[in-house]
């Protein structure tokens, strides 16, 4: 299966990225993937971080998500949709929802994100804490007969999260991503291929990437990476499609000469 990773530098002007982002699912779909996945934040970079309580949406209902549903059935493709913000219980906090969208335009999953990031370098400060309200289980999906994880930028750090994503195994784990710069120069490929080697599977990682209207600047490096940690493409910075190709003969043969999932203990 062909898939594809959409690497944005998204703006605070929320048809503006839906309408790249419409494009970019097009373009890749044109290319032969069947499964495309968009960055976090693609629909709204903003200036501050309550920017994402104005454009919130009811579960289910809304332009954002709307948009998602009609991209993947007009292109036939599985559409990974990032993250987009939705109404949580707390009136002052969001969702940061990565939801899935079948070649018919139905939603198949919905995935919260659990692990908030928090940052001081003295430089610079962020903590998605102030708006977001944390997801609380992970989920997986069947997409085409491959097993798909989901999970969003910072739960990277915590292979917990991707060990229960793994019962049973996943053939392809999904993390839409919009790293700092800082952050990512020093750890993002390290840990997505970190991600693969362990849990002997498919990584693909959507990014932003460049330099944001707000001043912020994202890592970028879209990669898909193989079950023995290879990088088998990337996209630097800049909007694009990153595409590659999932091999189940390519996974079997990884698991069966070194298997270490088989190897796995209970916990301690």
């Amino acid at each position: 299966m062909k898939i594809a990773a959409l690497q944005m530098v998204s703006t605070p002007d929320v048809a503006r990225n839906l309408d790249t982002a419409a494009s970019l699912i097009d373009e890749a779909a044109r290319a032969g993937a069947r499964l495309v996945a968009l960055p976090e934040y693609f629909c709204l970079l903003g200036r501050h971080d309550r920017d994402k309580l104005a454009v919130a949406e009811a579960d289910g209902d809304g332009p954002i998500q709307q948009m998602l549903a009609d991209a993947a059935r007009r292109a036939g493709v599985w559409v990974v949709g990032g993250t987009l913000p939705l109404r949580s219980a707390q009136p002052e906090r969001v969702r940061n929802a990565c939801c899935v969208y079948g070649p018919d335009g139905r939603r198949a999953a919905r995935y919260d994100k659990i692990h908030l990031f928090a940052y001081d370098n003295g430089r610079e400060q962020y903590d998605e804490g102030r708006v977001l309200e944390a997801g609380n289980a992970p989920v997986a999906l069947d997409v085409d007969g491959w097993r798909v994880g989901l999970s969003v930028c910072y739960d990277l750090r915590f292979p917990e999260l991707y060990r229960a994503l793994m019962q049973p195994p996943c053939d392809l784990i999904c993390v839409p991503s919009a790293f700092t710069h800082t952050t990512g120069s020093a750890h993002w490929e390290l840990l997505l291929r970190a991600r693969a080697v362990e849990n002997q599977c498919y990584v693909i990682a959507p990014a932003q990437g460049g330099v944001h209207d707000n001043g912020r600047r994202t890592f970028g490096h879209s990669l898909v990476v193989d079950p023995w940690g290879e990088v088998l493409a990337c996209r630097d910075e800049g909007a694009g499609v990153v595409l590659a190709e999932l091999d189940r003969e390519r996974i079997a043969a990884v698991r069966s000469q070194l298997p270490a999932l088989a190897h796995r203990r209970a916990a301690w």
